[in-house]
C-alpha cells in the first residue's frame, strides 16, 4: 500500500506547467534559457540535445541553420561594412 502511495506522489502533472508556457512566451523563453544554461555546463548533454534537436525539431534546426549561415556570411564581410 505504501509503495503505491509512494507512486502517486512521484508522479507530477506537467500540463499546467506545459500550458503556462505555452500562454506566456516570456516564461517559456526564461524557461529556455535556464535549459540552455544547465546543457551548457555537460559536454554529453549539448551533443544529446543537438540531436535532438536535428532530429525531432526540424523547423528549429533550420531557424539554427539559417542564423548560423548569416553569421558565417557577416563574418566574411570587411569590417568597414558588416551590418550595414
Amino acid at each position: 500500500m505504501k509503495t503505491d502511495e509512494l507512486q502517486e506522489k512521484k508522479k507530477i502533472d506537467l500540463e499546467p506547467f506545459y500550458q503556462a508556457l505555452e500562454d506566456d512566451p516570456k516564461l517559456l523563453e526564461e524557461a529556455l534559457e535556464i535549459l540552455l544554461g544547465m546543457v551548457n555546463f555537460e559536454p554529453k548533454s549539448v551533443k544529446k540535445l543537438a540531436l535532438i534537436i536535428k532530429e525531432d525539431s526540424r523547423n528549429l534546426y533550420n531557424e539554427i541553420a539559417e542564423l548560423s549561415k548569416s553569421n558565417q556570411d557577416k563574418g566574411s564581410a570587411p569590417s568597414c561594412c558588416s551590418g550595414h
